[in-house]
């Protein structure tokens, strides 16, 4: 708690009764007229309590500049009284360079609400009331979580190197912006590093944020990976392969595993990640396997981060002789088998995610669906990332979404576990937009499964107080 919401809420009396709950609020703004127009605002935001018939500021966000649609990185953390009418009140202010502090600098707006109406609709948007009373086009969203109770922090470090020069006297002056995708599939923002001037090898300050801001304080959750070698991918020597190992561009294979796994790494605490192959005849005896580890270590096939994963991956073609057919049921009972001794444990303490890369033309549906139907009483997921331009019917099956995915006995599903999505849709977008895409149904995955177990997320007491990773 920062030493002005401790100040604030001391005066408020918010400390004579016992808290319900902590909630994070966040800002964004759109539409903000100035009262230069000649010039854009900069914004800032102040928050303020009522106590008595008196508003008291509580925090304030960081200054940006130039901004008419702010998204303000700052997050307030308030307790909530679900008993008690907690009314708040929305100042924005331009804070412009010329001005001399808050009381000089103009306010463009104020809203007020009760941090009750917040809580409960998650999402409060409200135009922004100038002192006129009347209401312009600018409006305020307020979005509000609940913090979980997970002390733990992450510390990250980051930089980059040859980044586009995008000034045209000057070099580039570069800052960081890092979101989260939430369980509707949109993204929060959760930090903004400090812009570094012209510079095109920026090097950002360490920063310290919260894993619930992450990824709700779960960093235990397993990745496995595995990757089509099948024949009908093409000769990867053939620059029209699906494998073809480019010089200066990575292929389909490695655009999807790295848009995928750069996400899904962040959350496996050791980032060794088990990788395999299928369809391919390997060394020594070149004999066609459908789930052989693409290190060739089958005693230890994990590699670490997605990064080993991608060097194992080139590593590998040139030593294999890609075949068929594609059955991919081999991998899904390979992880199936690892996830069923998790079972045993009756905690959440591992959750398996198997990303599979292929070209779509499986040739063993039966038994995948079979493997599907017994997957889904497991602590997994399946991600099916569909490459080149092949027909995906059959996928498209599989995930279920226009129906009850059945085994060949007519075993139905226990719940949807598989996610599919032609890597071809997203073929000019960003790494980013395929990503949000093939994980936006993976935390209802993971929470109906634990709630069909009648298994309770692990209490904060049984954590340690506080821990730091690096990055």
């Amino acid at each position: 708690m920062n030493d002005i919401y401790e100040s604030a809420a001391t005066s408020l009396g918010l400390f004579s009764s016992p808290c319900l709950t902590k909630v994070e609020l966040r800002v964004a703004c759109k539409g903000i007229s100035d009262r230069d127009a000649l010039s854009k605002p900069d914004p800032c935001v102040v928050l303020k309590m009522q106590s008595h018939g008196q508003w008291l500021e509580v925090d304030r966000t960081e200054v940006l500049r130039s901004s008419i649609n702010p998204t303000f990185s700052k997050v307030f953390t308030l307790d909530y009284y679900f008993e008690e009418v907690q009314r708040l009140r929305y100042e924005l202010y331009d804070i412009s360079s010329s001005h001399n502090g808050m009381r000089e600098a103009d306010c463009l707006g104020a809203m007020e609400c009760t941090l009750g109406q917040i809580v409960s609709q998650r999402k409060l948007s409200k135009a922004l009331l100038k002192q006129s009373s009347t209401g312009g086009k600018s409006t305020i969203t307020i979005t509000a979580e609940e913090l979980t109770g997970n002390d733990d922090y992450v510390e990250l470090s980051f930089s980059a190197r040859k980044l586009d020069d995008k000034d045209f006297f000057s070099k580039s002056d570069p800052f960081l912006e890092i979101y989260r995708v939430n369980d509707d599939a949109t993204q929060q923002l959760v930090y903004r590093t400090e812009t570094v001037m012209n510079n095109l090898n920026p090097v950002w300050k360490t920063f310290k944020t919260s894993l619930n801001c992450l990824c709700s304080g779960d960093h235990e959750r397993m990745l496995k990976v595995a990757i089509d070698f099948t024949a009908s991918n093409g000769d990867p020597r053939n620059s029209c392969s699906l494998h073809y190992i480019h010089p200066y561009q990575p292929n389909e294979y490695l655009k999807a595993l790295v848009a995928v796994g750069e996400i899904c790494q962040d959350y496996d605490s050791d980032k060794m990640f088990p990788a395999f192959g299928f369809g391919a005849r390997i060394p020594p005896d070149f004999k066609v396997s459908h789930d052989f580890a693409v290190n060739f270590n089958e005693d230890n096939p994990e590699c670490a981060g997605i990064q080993g994963v991608v060097e194992a991956y080139q590593n590998c073609l040139p030593k294999i002789q890609l075949y068929g057919p594609t059955n991919i049921a081999p991998i899904i009972q390979k992880v199936a088998n690892s996830a069923s001794e998790e079972v045993h444990t009756r905690e959440a303490m591992q959750y398996f995610i198997l990303l599979i890369l292929t070209d779509g033309v499986i040739t063993d549906m039966a038994d995948t669906r079979e493997a599907i139907v017994q997957a889904s009483h497991l602590p997994m997921s399946i991600i099916i990332v569909g490459v080149g331009n092949a027909d995906f019917t059959d996928m498209q099956t599989l995930d279920g979404d226009d129906g009850i995915l059945r085994s060949p006995k007519g075993e139905p599903v226990l719940r949807d576990i598989v996610q599919f999505v032609p890597f071809r849709n997203f073929k000019h977008a960003s790494p980013a937009a395929l990503a949000k895409s093939v994980l936006a149904e993976v935390p209802n995955q993971v929470v109906d499964y634990y709630n069909s177990k009648g298994i309770k997320p692990k209490c904060p007491s049984e954590y340690e107080a506080s821990r730091t990773f690096g990055h």
